[in-house]
This record gives C-alpha cells, structure tokens and sequence, in this order.
C-alpha cells in the first residue's frame, strides 16, 4: 500500500505543478462572481438559477479536470519512458493502475473541496443558511461519480492509444449515460426484439451515472437523502469503480510496454 500512495502523490503533485491547478482558482472566483450576483436580486428564483448555474459549472469543471487529467496518465509515463524505471522499482503494473487511479481521484477530491467552499462561503452569506450536510452529500456522491469516471479514463487510456481520443469517447459516453441511462428501460419497451433485449442488457450493465447528480438537494434546499442509500450509492460506484481498473490491470498486464 505504501508503493500505492506514494504514486498516488507523485500524480497529485503533478496535477497541481500544471495549469489545471490554477484553472481550479479562475473558476472557484467565477463561480464567487456568479453566486455574488444574485445581491443585486431580490427574488429566490433568481438566486436559485444563479446556483444552478454555479453547480453546473462544478460538475462540468470536475468532470473535464478528471477525465484528461486520468486519460494522460499511462500514456505519459509510455511516452516519456518513465514507465520503465518505474516498473523496475520493483513496482507492479497492478499498483501503478492502483496509484495512478487513486491519485486522481484525490486530487479530482481537493478540487471539488475548493469550489464548494467558494459555492458555500458565498451563498451563505447571501442566503443566511447553511445547509452544510446538503452540500456535503451533493459535494460526496459528485466524488463517487468522479471515481468512477476516473476509472474508465484509466481503461480507455490502456485501450486506446491517445488520449485525446480517449477522453473524446469518455466525454460521450459519460454524457449519453447521463442524459439517456435512465430512460433506457422506457425506451427498451417501445421496440421489437431483439432491440428490446440488446437496451435492457445495456440499461443493466452501465453505470447509472446519473443517480449521483443530486444538484437539486442543494439548489432546491430539499430534504437530506438517507444515509443508507448514499452508502447503497458509495458502494455502487466502488464495485463498478474497482470492476474498471481491474479491467485495466487485465489489459495493461497483457500490453506491450514498447509499442
């Protein structure tokens, strides 16, 4: 574990010496500058889309900072041959998989700490409530969502050669999942077979990505979600998430190094 953390920090640190770290503090002040606009307002409505719009912008920020910064990982380290002393450490290929994965994710998780703290500080003092479990939820179930998707990054960056391409196709498929993941089962009854059989086998193996979006919990000051079915959500996205990197690891163990 000791050979897993310590890669997990050297991709931390990665992250944070390039420019992501420093888009992460332009768009925690735009996201200051939007929510600050609702004072000029005097109607909820208002502010409720203004933090709609903030919460937006987090998810779309999150997303795009964990999927290229976990699709260029692998690749990287083929491209500047940094792979071979790595492996020579020794070090296996399953704990590189591992550390590079978890690496991500943390830093895709101090990422999300930074904007939530902008988005609460600031639609706090506005508001005058905070409803710091609400946000805690949103802010965690976003993290498993992002866990997740790192997970496939690291596949689709193994799979494919690019990862350009791979986060093109991982943009995709994130975003079909989540505008169409869950009417899948509803189309699947409006067509004949086999079509019907080939969405409902599809409805079931994917991700629902979608049940992590709880945006509304924060912006509509709804009712806490239970406890026991965020831990039902966290230990949803830990079985897919663990299913894609040891998909990974099968894939990585069996690719040539020099190719």
């Amino acid at each position: 574990m000791n050979t897993v953390f310590a890669i997990a920090s050297v991709t931390i640190k990665e992250l944070y010496r390039r420019k992501d770290f420093y888009v992460l503090f332009v768009l925690s002040a735009l996201i200051t500058l939007m929510a600050e606009a609702g004072t000029f307002f005097h109607d909820d409505k208002i502010v409720r889309y203004l933090k709609e719009l903030c919460l937006l912008l987090i998810w779309i920020s999150a997303l795009v900072i964990a999927v290229t910064t976990a699709a260029r990982q692998i690749p990287a380290e083929r491209e500047q041959r940094t792979i071979f002393p790595l492996l020579a450490k020794p070090v296996t290929r399953g704990q590189v998989i591992a550390g590079k994965s978890l690496g991500c994710w943390l830093a895709a998780g101090l990422a999300l700490v930074v904007f939530y703290l902008f988005l609460i500080a600031v639609c706090g003092s506005r508001e005058h409530a905070w409803p710091l479990l609400n946000y805690l939820q949103a802010a965690w179930l976003q993290w498993m969502f992002l866990g997740v998707v790192i997970a496939m990054a690291v596949l689709g960056s193994i799979v494919f050669a690019a990862p350009s391409s791979n986060a093109t196709i991982l943009f995709v498929v994130v975003i079909g999942i989540l505008l169409l993941g869950g009417h899948l089962n509803q189309v699947a009854l409006e067509r004949p077979e086999p079509m019907r059989s080939v969405l409902y086998a599809i409805y079931f193996i994917i991700p629902h990505l979608e049940w992590f979006d709880v945006r509304a919990l924060v912006i509509h000051d709804q009712s806490l979600i239970a406890w026991w079915a965020v831990a039902a959500a966290s230990a949803y996205a830990i079985v897919y998430a663990v299913l894609f990197l040891f998909a990974a690891w099968l894939a990585f163990r069996r690719k040539a190094l020099n190719t």
